[in-house]
């Protein structure tokens, strides 16, 4: 199972750490991701690191102001996002699989095992 916490309500720009934990299995071989869907709109990448952190993939919208990486020992992905702006208001949802040669990072179809989303709310 996947977990995500973190989520809360900020200023514009303003910084937010969320986490997302794995229990049940260990996911230090798996690709995480993180995807992200505001109120009717559909789910959108967000940001995803390889197995062992040594590559990381950002959405155009969010590449220099989000970083994301893991700790393999605690079984813990962080996405940090700084200088966050009002659209980036969604609910953040975490996401886990073994990703191989030739299969996108950035396609939500590529994950096998989600988490629950956590609201993220950046004020103007």
């Amino acid at each position: 199972q996947l977990q995500a916490f973190g989520g809360g309500l900020v200023q514009a720009e303003g910084s937010l750490r969320l986490s997302c934990a794995a229990s049940g299995r260990t996911f230090s071989s798996y690709a995480m991701g993180w995807f992200r869907q505001a109120p009717g709109k559909e789910r959108e990448f967000v940001a995803a690191i390889n197995w062992s952190g040594g590559r990381t993939y950002y959405a155009d919208s969010v590449a220099g102001r989000f970083t994301i990486s893991r700790d393999n020992a605690k079984n813990t992905v962080y996405p940090q996002m700084n200088s966050l702006k009002p659209e980036d208001t969604a609910d953040y949802y975490c996401a886990a699989n073994r990703i191989g040669g030739g299969v996108s990072y950035y396609t939500s179809s590529s994950y096998a095992y989600w988490g629950q989303g956590t609201l993220v709310t950046v004020s103007s």
